[in-house]
C-alpha cells in the first residue's frame, strides 16, 4: 500500500492492487480525492483493463493520441451497441446513448466535421467574447445578492450554477419565464447515473420544449444562436431537423455542468492553497492562465468515453473491435511525463497543454465560453470578497459519477 498527497495536504491509501481500478474509483476516499488512484494506475497498469472488459487509459501521451485516432470512435450506434453488450447496470446506459440522437458529440468524421462546421459559425469567438460584459453584469449581480443575505453562502447554489443557466439563457434566447423549468431538466442530466429513468424522461421533455422553440424561430427569428443555427438550414450542407434538434440539444446543455464545477472546483482549489489566492489577488491579470491551471489541476470531465472501431495497440496492449475505453483527462492532466509537479497548483505555469476539454477533432467547442465565464468569476470573487474562506466545519460532498468531479455543496464565509 503506498500513500500520496492530496490538493488539502493530507496523505490517503492508494488502492491495493491495480485490479481494484474500477471499483476503488466509487469509494468516498476516491469520491473525495481520484488522483492517488490515478497515479498508481499510471505507474503500474496505464492502460488497464477491467474486470468488466472496458479500458482505462491514464498517462497524457496515450490519451493525447487516443483523442485524435479515428480508430477510436465517438459514434452513437457503436456506443449503444458496445454499452448493451456489457449487460447489468451499464446497459441502461444503452438506452440513453441511443435516446441522445446524433449529436456532434456522438457522431465521427465526415458527418461530425459537417455538423461542427455548421455549429462553428454561430458559435463563433467573436460571439462570446462580446458576452463578456453581459456575464460580468449577472456576477456583479449574484455576488450581490449573495451579500446581501451573508455572511456565508453555499457557492454552487449562489453563483455557480446559476450563472451558466443565464448565460446559455441570453445567448440561446431562452424566455425569463422558461428557465425554472429548463433548470430542473439541466440538473436531472446532471444526476443520470444516480437515476437513468428520470434523466431519460427530462431528455424527452426538453426535446420537446426545444422542438417547440425551433419552430417558433424559424417564424419569428431572432438575434440568438437558435436563429443563428436555424439559418443554417438556408446552405448547402444545411441541418436537418433531426440534426438542429441535436445541435440546439448538446450547446444549450454541455456547458452548464462543466463551467458550474469549474467554478466550484476552482475556488475550492484557491482557498486549499492560500499563497496562489494571495498570488492572484496581488496580480488580477494572471486570471486567464489561471483558469486554465484550475483546469487542469482538478478536472471536471475526469474521463471522456470511446468506443474501439478498429484494432489497435495502446501501451503494448490490444484493443479489440467494439470494447469500450475510458480516457482519464484528469489523470493525464497529473502526469509528471508531461507536467513538472503535477500535483502542485502554480497559477503561473508554462506551457499548460492540459487536456481538460479534450484534443482532436472533439475538443470542446464550448470551452471558451466556460473559461470566460470563470475568469469572470473567479477574478470577481477573488476581488470583491477578501476574506472569502471555506465555512467553518464545511462538509464537502462530491457526486457520485467517478467520469465528472463535481461538488455536490461548497459553504463559504466572507
Amino acid at each position: 500500500m503506498t500513500s500520496t498527497e492530496t490538493p488539502g495536504g493530507a496523505r490517503v491509501a492508494a488502492p491495493a492492487r491495480p485490479d481494484d481500478f474500477a471499483a476503488a474509483l466509487l469509494t468516498p476516499e476516491a469520491r473525495r480525492d481520484p488522483y492517488p488512484f490515478y497515479a498508481r494506475m499510471r505507474r503500474e497498469d496505464p492502460v488497464h483493463r477491467s474486470t468488466q472488459g472496458i479500458w482505462y487509459l491514464t498517462r497524457y501521451a496515450d490519451v493525447e493520441a487516443a483523442l485524435g485516432d479515428l480508430r477510436l470512435s465517438n459514434d452513437r450506434d457503436r456506443m449503444t451497441r458496445a454499452y448493451s453488450a456489457l449487460g447489468g447496470d451499464l446497459k441502461a446506459l444503452s438506452r440513453l446513448t441511443e435516446r441522445l440522437g446524433r449529436v456532434m458529440t456522438n457522431t465521427d468524421p465526415p458527418d461530425h466535421a459537417r455538423l461542427r462546421k455548421l455549429a462553428n459559425k454561430a458559435f463563433t469567438a467573436r460571439r462570446v467574447e462580446a458576452l463578456r460584459d453581459g456575464v460580468q453584469r449577472i456576477v456583479d449581480r449574484l455576488v450581490d445578492e449573495a451579500v446581501a443575505a451573508g455572511p456565508t453562502m453555499d457557492l454552487i447554489e449562489a453563483v455557480a450554477s446559476r450563472l451558466p443557466m443565464s448565460v446559455v439563457c441570453e445567448l440561446f434566447g431562452i424566455p425569463d419565464e422558461d428557465r425554472p423549468q429548463v433548470k430542473s431538466w439541466f440538473r436531472r442530466f446532471g444526476r443520470l447515473s444516480e437515476d437513468i429513468d428520470k434523466s431519460e424522461a427530462a431528455i424527452e421533455q426538453y426535446e420537446d420544449y426545444l422542438t417547440g422553440l425551433i419552430r417558433q424561430r424559424r417564424r419569428e427569428p431572432g438575434d440568438d444562436l437558435i436563429s443563428a443555427l436555424v439559418a443554417t438550414q438556408t446552405q448547402d450542407d444545411r441541418l436537418t431537423d433531426s440534426e438542429l434538434l441535436a445541435t440546439c440539444f448538446i450547446l444549450i446543455t454541455a456547458g452548464d455542468e462543466t463551467t458550474t464545477h469549474l467554478i466550484g472546483n476552482g475556488v475550492l482549489a484557491l482557498l486549499r492553497h492560500p499563497d496562489q489566492l494571495a498570488l492572484l489577488r496581488a496580480d488580477p491579470g494572471l486570471i486567464r492562465g489561471a483558469v486554465e491551471e484550475l483546469a487542469r489541476y482538478d478536472t471536471v470531465t475526469q474521463a471522456v468515453v470511446r468506443v474501439v472501431a478498429e484494432d489497435l495497440e495502446i501501451g503494448g496492449r490490444r484493443l479489440r473491435e467494439g470494447e469500450l475505453v475510458y480516457l482519464f483527462l484528469g489523470a493525464t492532466n497529473r502526469d509528471p511525463e508531461r507536467f513538472e509537479h503535477p500535483d502542485r497548483l502554480d497559477l503561473t505555469r508554462p506551457g499548460n497543454r492540459h487536456l481538460s476539454f479534450g484534443h482532436g477533432p472533439h475538443f470542446c467547442l464550448g470551452g471558451p465560453l466556460a473559461k470566460l465565464q470563470a475568469e469572470v468569476a473567479v477574478g470577481t470573487l477573488v476581488r470583491r470578497l477578501p476574506e472569502l474562506r471555506l465555512s467553518d466545519g464545511a462538509a464537502l460532498e462530491w457526486r457520485l459519477n467517478p467520469l465528472q468531479r463535481r461538488l455536490s455543496n461548497l459553504p463559504l464565509a466572507f
